[in-house]
């Protein structure tokens, strides 16, 4: 079973924004992605696929210290005090720039320089 089926799945489907944060030197690094983007391209397994643009700063930050989390949330989804859930997500961050699955990611944005992915370790719901 994935980390990423049930009230997990159906957030990330109805999710607006998702936040992406790694560690560099000066601390945290907050970068966000569209949920429909995460929609999109969908995820293989625990691994979540964004297309990554710039993110200079995340790439650099995850050849150091792959760990990665990431935040969504969602009002159509409900949570343990009426509507609306978030979820954390944790686990390893790469950027990929070659290979079938960054063409995969360049036929549905051309712009895209690669592909963000996040292999899912942990999940934990907001409570």
């Amino acid at each position: 079973m994935s980390k990423l089926d049930g009230v997990i799945h159906n957030l990330l489907q109805t999710t607006e924004f998702v936040t992406i944060v790694t560690s560099g030197e000066h601390g945290p690094h907050l970068v966000g992605n569209w949920g429909d983007y995460l929609r999109a391209l969908g995820s293989e397994g625990d691994t979540i696929i964004l297309p990554a643009g710039r993110y200079r700063q995340t790439e650099e930050n995850l050849r150091k210290n792959a760990r990665v989390a990431v935040m969504a949330a969602s009002r159509q989804v409900q949570g343990t005090r009426g509507p609306g859930q978030g979820c954390v997500l944790t686990g390893r961050g790469e950027i990929i720039t070659s290979g079938p699955l960054v063409e995969k990611v360049k036929a549905k944005f051309p712009w895209a320089r690669g592909a963000l992915l996040i292999h899912v370790e942990e999940v934990r719901t907001q409570l």
